[in-house]
């Protein structure tokens, strides 16, 4: 009995000194891993944040409705709204946030005029823009499209256009319904009165399947704790219960698990040395630094929005275009859809100040080159977001051109600036704030020539 045991003993020891010995991460791969973990972990961090205020804290003044429930917003966005950056102040919005474990969720859209653009935006929670139908896709006749999570086995059902397949379990989705002026907000009423979004059940009329289990979901992190906390990675962990890995990703899970980070794990930022803690925070530091970088490029015409945002397909797993995506304007769509070109400075590379004038001149046959329209928007810096003013005009577009005062040549010259250029060119002023801002010029469905580069955006030129 005794030789028993003593083999017994024997054998465990053995077999415990044949496993690896578990490898303590070194500063500087903690550092590499943590830029890198907080690059990939952005937008989805920052989109839950958004996602909270809209579709989970009844409470705060952004909230819109409860998961699984479209809710239209008959207006478009104001210097009020503040929960998201760069917001598009042309087409009012109807929202929804998915929760695809149970069913999916099936769209339903009237047919709209062809003059009209629409579409509805799909983003998971990467912030990939997985779909896009519209105006540019299905065309201005209506349809039924089923969105799927990623669990979902089925085939199209009878009266479905077409099905859409989501890789996380929880998205969103927002319609956008042109405003021709202000005195067509009822006809975009009426359209959004008619867009449906319900479970699969209640479209065949079936039974609905058991219930998802109730999220508990966190606390966000506030905008500006998100760029230092190392509450940022529990934040993570636990959005990525939502998001099975993708094939693609499987070692960089496997990297991000040395520092605590992943699928059912815990960050315990309390438990880490001095020594650790501090290469964690300066990875987030890296983090940032490299998208300070990709934005010059930005401001340098080296890429555009098109560059970053789009679906994962189009991103290819560049996990610093996706962040620079979601900080600079997160929810944007791809570039098919829109062109989103920015005026972080002027013609001379100076950053704008409304203590200056500027012009902004497109020459005759060289207004942005749409399908639909284009709309050049107002934000403050760095915030970015809309620009109270003394005439509530937040933006120019293309479906003003009437009220325009035209250049005696043909062209059309639009003054930004501070204090009015003086009646005679109200109509062509877009008010600037105090001190510093940017602007976007948005294409809707840009023309080829948008796209490879053959038409160029005019330089904003500082007069004053």
């Amino acid at each position: 009995m005794k030789n028993k045991l003593l083999l017994g003993l024997g054998i465990i020891a053995f077999a415990i000194g044949c496993q690896s010995p578990k490898t303590e991460v070194t500063p500087e791969e903690a550092r590499a891993i943590a830029k890198e973990a907080y690059l990939y972990g952005f937008p989805l961090v920052d989109n839950m944040r958004v996602q909270y205020t809209y579709f989970v804290d009844k409470g705060h003044a952004n909230y819109k409705g409860p998961y699984n429930t479209l809710v239209n917003i008959p207006r478009v966005f104001t210097p009020d709204d503040r929960a998201i950056q760069t917001p598009n102040s042309d087409t009012p919005y109807s929202w929804i946030g998915l929760d695809l474990r149970a069913e999916p969720i099936v769209f339903t859209v009237p047919p709209i005029a062809p003059e009209r653009y629409w579409s509805l935006q799909l983003i998971d929670l990467y912030t990939h823009n997985f779909d896009i139908p519209g105006s540019r896709t299905d065309g201005n006749n209506g349809g039924n499209f089923l969105v799927a999570g990623p669990n979902w086995q089925g085939e199209k059902p009878d009266g479905i256009t077409r099905v859409i397949r989501c890789e996380t379990e929880i998205a969103s989705a927002q319609f956008r319904t042109q405003l021709f002026n202000p005195d067509d907000l009822e006809n975009v009423k009426k359209i959004q009165e008619k867009y449906i979004a319900q479970p699969l059940s209640a479209f065949l009329k079936n039974p609905a399947p058991k219930a998802s289990s109730v999220i508990d979901f966190p606390q966000p992190l506030t905008p500006d704790s998100q760029r230092t906390s190392l509450d940022f990675f529990s934040m993570l962990n636990f959005y990525l219960q939502f998001c099975p890995t993708h094939p693609s990703e499987v070692a960089l899970m496997e990297r991000f698990e040395k520092i605590g980070i992943g699928t059912g794990k815990t960050f315990h930022a309390e438990k880490l040395s001095s020594e650790i803690k501090e290469a964690i925070e300066a990875g987030i530091t890296d983090a940032w630094t490299d998208f300070q970088g990709l934005r010059e490029r930005f401001n340098r015409g080296e890429m555009t929005s098109g560059d970053a945002l789009g679906t994962r397909e189009h991103l290819q797993n560049n996990y610093l275009y996706r962040m620079g995506a979601a900080v600079i304007g997160i929810y944007g769509l791809s570039k098919e859809e829109a062109i989103y070109l920015p005026y972080f400075t002027d013609i001379d590379g100076q950053n704008l100040d409304g203590s200056h004038q500027y012009n902004l001149r497109f020459e005759k046959g060289q207004m942005p080159p749409v399908n639909s329209f284009w709309s050049l928007t107002m934000y403050d810096s760095p915030a970015s977001l809309l620009v109270h003013n003394p005439i509530d005009r937040y933006l120019l577009n293309s479906t003003m051109l009437s009220q325009f005062k035209i250049d005696e040549d043909g062209g059309l010259t639009l003054y930004i600036q501070h204090e009015s250029p003086g009646k005679d060119k109200e109509p062509n002023w877009l008010p600037a704030p105090k001190g510093a801002f940017l602007l976007f010029n948005r294409l809707y469905w840009p023309k080829p020539e948008a796209l490879d580069g053959t038409w160029k955006q005019a330089p904003l030129v500082r007069v004053r």
